[in-house]
């Protein structure tokens, strides 16, 4: 468990340019205490001490605001960076060298049994808000973009976009014209969503203006 969290220190300061010493990072960096607390509460979660095991990733995500069940297995090196918001399930499984920001939700899709929460391998990059929902596999070195909602599995060397997810590269190269992996210009679902309201509001608009039109109409010819 130790040398996972110094190997956890290395790759803070390895992939943030803004921590400096080992120290800071260890005492202000709330994603680091977030696995590391979360490392503790598995420990005890293997021995079975259920009670104890939730305790602690509860108060881990009172002071962090990262929740992480204690059952979830996670490898060396994650970084989840500004992780509030962050949010991994019980059969989820994380493997080395993970990148993971902020809003991001490991899932299920029910209340099925067994494994139902995602496995990302060694070196996944999940953007900020992204949600990964269900007991499939992302593979190594994969990329999903902010905001992304992937279900189902995505290949590895693999970048996913968009709402629900798809795969637009493999291995580098493009797999069809949809714009690559970028945090800032990617559909917003949000803003998709209002267009398609504007949409339907508009048609209704035109609806009621036809419908007066007739009601005018009619009325007159019933004058006569």
């Amino acid at each position: 468990m130790f040398e996972k969290i110094k190997e956890d220190i290395r790759m803070v300061k390895e992939k943030d340019p803004a921590a400096r010493t080992s120290l800071e990072i260890l005492l202000a960096y709330s994603g680091l205490h977030a696995v590391i607390f979360h490392r503790i509460a598995h420990w005890f979660y293997l021995r079975k001490f259920y009670l104890i095991a939730r305790l602690i990733s509860q108060f881990s995500r009172f002071m962090t605001g990262i929740e992480i069940h204690p059952g979830a297995k996670i490898g060396k090196g994650l970084l989840i960076d500004h992780g509030s918001g962050v949010v991994i399930g019980e059969t989820a499984e994380i493997g080395d060298n993970c990148l993971i920001y902020q809003g991001v939700t490991l899932g299920g899709t029910g209340k099925e049994s067994g494994k139902r929460h995602p496995t990302l391998g060694n070196n996944v990059m999940v953007g900020s808000g992204a949600r990964v929902l269900g007991p499939f596999k992302v593979g190594d070195n994969a990329k999903i973009a902010a905001n992304a909602v992937v279900l189902e599995e995505v290949p590895e060397n693999a970048t996913a976009v968009g709402v629900p997810a798809r795969i637009v590269r493999i291995e580098g190269q493009r797999v069809n014209n949809n714009q690559d992996l970028d945090q800032v210009h990617i559909p917003d679902p949000v803003s998709q969503e209002l267009c398609k309201q504007l949409v339907k509001i508009e048609e209704l608009r035109n609806e009621i203006e036809m419908l007066k039109a007739e009601k005018k109409k009619l009325s007159k010819e019933n004058k006569k």
